[in-house]
């Protein structure tokens, strides 16, 4: 059940969610709309791009890839924005790109904070940054208020993501069975999302007959090789052959308000086991693929006809720009969004 940061049922949502849902047999044209949050995480970026790679303007009118996310998620029924940051970085970001979309959308900031963690644990000593995806989720919790979507600040998702993800939340019910939440993910295959400048961390899926999602492995340092194909190191020497045709996961997923109570468990258990390392990360595919494994809720497996970018390093930038040139050609966007 949804209740608001007051401790009170959010009526007015699950009306208008009802109300979505049964519009086309009541005759609703126009029901009223249920407005989705998108969690962007953006703690960890310009680590290898060399600073705020989201201030690289990407569009025609020096649009940011931020930009276009929010575009397709405001037209898909996404109501506010909702940035996760390192402290460091917010006066910046906020002046730089927060300020674009204030005036489009409502848009919400919450810090990711290396200390913030559940008693009794404490960062080791020699620890100097926060504790992954996973915990940039967490770090959305206080201020997430219904159906909400996790994104990637620097990555291009295409429109026909945002408009998947907010089909499931109007009509999927929620609930896989008693106790597990019905969770949504859009995948691409792994071909179109390597870099030709370096190495990837891709979270490959593994998924039934029925086309849902099993599990997330998340594979490290993946990098191009031919006609398509890549591979990775392996922890005991030698490399892991992959095909390019694995779906991965390139953090577009869908989640339900009951999500943070299943990653605080998840992420207590990682700090009992690793809450004393210095690098360790809470990866937020890693903790969506022990729930599947371990039968705690189910993720429905959505695809996107649109292409996948992603500027991971400065060399990206260029593909970048010319694939958004392409879709302002071909009447995707607007000269100016």
């Amino acid at each position: 059940m949804l209740v608001s940061t007051t401790g009170k049922v959010d009526i007015v949502f699950w009306v208008r969610r009802l109300q979505n849902r049964l519009a086309p047999g009541l005759g609703l044209r126009n029901p009223p709309p249920v407005s989705y949050d998108l969690v962007v995480l953006a703690a960890g970026m310009g680590s290898r791009f060399g600073g705020l790679k989201q201030v690289a303007p990407v569009g025609p009118g020096g649009e940011l890839i931020i930009e276009y996310s929010a575009y397709d998620a405001r037209r898909a029924g996404f109501g506010r924005v909702v940035f996760v940051l390192r402290r460091d970085i917010e006066k910046d970001f906020r002046a730089a790109i927060g300020s674009r979309l204030e005036g489009k959308m409502e848009v919400a900031y919450v810090l990711q904070e290396l200390g913030d963690l559940p008693p009794p644990y404490a960062a080791a000593p020699g620890r100097r940054k926060p504790w992954g995806t996973g915990q940039a989720v967490l770090a959305a919790e206080p201020v997430v208020r219904g159906p909400f979507a996790v994104i990637n600040a620097d990555d291009f998702y295409g429109a026909a993501a945002y408009g998947e993800l907010a089909n499931h939340f109007r009509w999927a019910d929620g609930d896989a069975g008693p106790g597990r939440p019905a969770y949504a993910l859009v995948g691409y295959p792994l071909r179109q999302t390597l870099s030709e400048h370096g190495a990837v961390n891709r979270g490959v899926c593994a998924v039934d007959a029925a086309g849902r999602l099993t599990g997330i492995d998340e594979v490290l340092k993946i990098e191009r090789t031919t006609a398509g194909r890549a591979r990775h190191p392996l922890a005991w020497g030698g490399w892991g052959e992959l095909s390019g045709d694995e779906i991965v996961s390139m953090t577009c997923f869908g989640f339900e308000p009951a999500f943070f109570g299943q990653l605080r468990g998840l992420f207590g258990d990682f700090l009992a086991k690793y809450g004393r390392s210095e690098t360790a990360e809470f990866y937020l595919p890693v903790a969506v693929g022990a729930l599947l494994q371990a039968g705690y809720a189910e993720m429905r497996l959505l695809k996107s006809e649109d292409a996948w970018f992603g500027v991971t390093y400065r060399e990206d930038l260029p593909t970048a720009c010319a694939a958004i040139r392409r879709l302002v050609d071909q009447g995707v966007y607007p000269e100016r969004i």
